[in-house]
């Protein structure tokens, strides 16, 4: 992981959520160009900031550092959903996964 890898990341999330760097830096309760100075590399947000933006994009640090998951936010959706499927639902949907992978 590099410093590149976090700028990044932050970048690609927020374009997928669809907001500026000055809308993500108001909903974070930061200065306007917070954002825009992380993304080009003037900064980088301390540890409990990184916390704070993956809470913004609604995933888990783990899936924030997960290079092989283009858009996590929408994978810890479709997690959070199938936790609240039963047995059998769940057993349909993987089995529509495995399908659809074939």
């Amino acid at each position: 992981m590099t410093e590149e890898f976090v700028r990044n990341r932050i970048t690609q999330l927020r374009l997928q959520k669809g907001v500026s760097e000055y809308q993500m830096s108001y909903d974070l309760g930061h200065s306007r160009g917070y954002v825009y100075n992380i993304s080009s590399g003037k900064s980088l947000p301390p540890l409990s900031e990184l916390f704070a933006i993956c809470e913004y994009f609604e995933i888990t640090p783990v899936e924030f550092f997960d290079e092989g998951v283009s858009n996590p936010e929408l994978v810890q959706k479709a997690i959070e959903g199938m936790k609240q499927l039963d047995d059998s639902d769940q057993l349909m949907i993987l089995n529509i996964i495995n399908r659809l992978l074939k």
